[in-house]
């Protein structure tokens, strides 16, 4: 482990070097592309082996062992024809794969991971330095190759600090969590619609791997997942990372969730389990609001993503979704329509309220995990609100959320009972009736005591200021449709 730590090193001050390559995303990115097609060549050796008749869809000039593996004759390339053949060869070639409906997805994904790439290095030899620690990994070692994927999971935990590509990682103490809560079984076929770099199809994975006992165990362990992802960068990034954890055949797909009727899903396009943390504050055009029935039809991503969610889980099917504050205590016309979907034709059982700052740097908006299931109607719903660890201000780089953080969550789950401390209510059952009628759909409860808000970034105090004006708009025009509805009875 300790090897691989200084070789990452190494890679990382080698790319520095290069002008060409600038700030930490392009320095990823460069070195994933690499990676992948090392690792995607140790899985074709055991795939030659296995199978009678295996043909590589690379063609056999561009497979790693012709041009990256250095023998240490003196003949492997570097300098100028290294960078010439990256450039003129491999990446026209890779991008360009012949592919259709009927290449096998473990085949498919060459041509879909390079697609958007780029090599960004301008100076061969240092790519070929690069390129020589690399290749110097055993993936085919099935010890350095957990253990370059412990590292993986550090490599992409870094994206959190940079804005930009925060949003691709949700830590890996909540998709755990998640994951644990929602109690994967063998058989289930679990989806993220908007994976970034697979954080929680890995912690699904982990959890399921638990209950594997035989063969055919296994098979469907390894055919559990889906994934979607509209971007090119954390789609390599997790094609990448379930390849590390031995899924030869990856079903993550490069395609926009929200591109699609609603309407049209099928009983085949349907899951027996979500988990999701969906893209929030985003706004959509009307192109995507028009995929959504009218009264459904926000602008607001995550609130579409809820929709899609639940037109695409399974009857029986369960969900566990990372939602903004906005969308508990939003009234505006869509929040509202997409709250009485969600409370009348499924059971929304638990709202778990995250403390602040677990997704700092990226966004110091407030975070919620719902956890519903589609087997009828909301009767009541359970909201408990999970404070701040004993001897932390907040979260961060050096300080994150960690898996026994939940453990008072954990603890009280299955033995669910009302809590209130200081006055202010910590746990508490709610009726549907009172979600409807009382809150008038505003589910923002069990909230934090007022001395415990932080002061948001400008970005998301914006954010909030819009999504609070839209739901008091709302509030005023209901009210004044009653107003005048009242009016017109007195003057008939």
């Amino acid at each position: 482990m300790s090897n691989l730590s200084a070789s990452l090193k190494r890679l990382d001050n080698i790319m520095r070097n290069d002008a060409g390559v600038s700030g930490y995303g392009q320095r990823l990115e460069q070195l994933i592309w690499i990676i992948f097609l090392k690792v995607y060549d140790a899985k074709e050796s055991d795939w030659e082996m296995n199978e009678d008749n295996y043909v590589s869809i690379i063609p056999e000039q561009c497979r790693w062992l012709s041009w990256a593996h250095d023998d240490k004759s003196g003949r492997a390339l570097t300098g100028d024809a290294l960078l010439n053949f990256v450039n003129n060869t491999l990446f026209p070639t890779l991008k360009t794969l012949p592919v259709d409906v009927n290449t096998p997805i473990k085949k498919s994904i060459v041509q879909t991971t390079f697609a958007d790439a780029n090599n960004f290095m301008k100076d061969g030899v240092l790519l070929r330095q690069v390129i020589n620690i690399i290749d110097d990994i055993d993936f085919g070692d099935y010890h350095e190759s957990h253990a370059f994927g412990e590292i993986y999971e550090t490599i992409l935990k870094e994206l959190q600090s940079a804005r930009d590509n925060g949003e691709y990682y949700t830590p890996r103490a909540v998709t755990d969590f998640m994951a644990m809560m929602i109690n994967p079984k063998i058989g289930e076929m679990m989806a993220d619609l908007a994976c970034g770099t697979g954080g929680f199809l890995i912690s699904w994975l982990n959890e399921l791997h638990k209950k594997v006992e035989t063969v055919a165990d296994e098979k469907l362990f390894s055919s559990s997942v889906y994934g979607i992802e509209k971007k090119q960068f954390p789609y390599m990034l997790a094609i990448t990372n379930l390849l590390l954890h031995d899924i030869d055949i990856p079903r993550i797909f490069h395609d926009n969730t929200l591109l699609k009727d609603v309407l049209d899903y099928t009983d085949k396009d349907k899951f027996d389990v979500i988990l999701m943390n969906p893209p929030y504050g985003g706004k959509e055009k009307n192109d995507v609001k028009s995929h959504f029935p009218v009264d459904l039809a926000s602008s607001e991503t995550a609130d579409l993503f809820m929709s899609v969610i639940m037109y695409r889980l399974k009857s029986q099917g369960r969900a566990a979704v990372i939602l903004p504050d906005g969308f508990l205590f939003g009234t505006d016309n869509a929040k509202v329509n997409i709250k009485k979907k969600l409370l009348n034709e499924f059971n929304l059982h638990t709202i778990i309220r995250l403390p602040s700052s677990v997704f700092s740097p990226y966004t110091s908006i407030t975070t919620n995990i719902l956890f519903f299931d589609n087997t009828g109607k909301t009767e009541e719903t359970w909201v408990y609100r999970l404070d701040m660890p004993e001897g932390y201000k907040h979260f961060s780089k050096t300080k994150p959320m960690k898996l026994e953080h939940f453990k008072p969550v954990m603890e009280w789950w299955d033995n669910r009972t009302e809590i209130e401390e200081d006055g202010f209510d910590k746990a508490k059952k709610y009726r549907k009736e009172d979600l409807e009628g009382k809150y008038n759909y505003n589910i923002d409860l069990c909230g934090y005591p007022h001395e415990e808000e932080v002061i948001l970034a400008p970005h998301d105090l914006i954010q909030r200021y819009q999504e609070e004006r839209a739901s008091l708009n709302a509030e005023i025009d209901r009210a004044l449709e009653e107003i005048t509805s009242l009016l017109g009875r007195e003057l008939e």
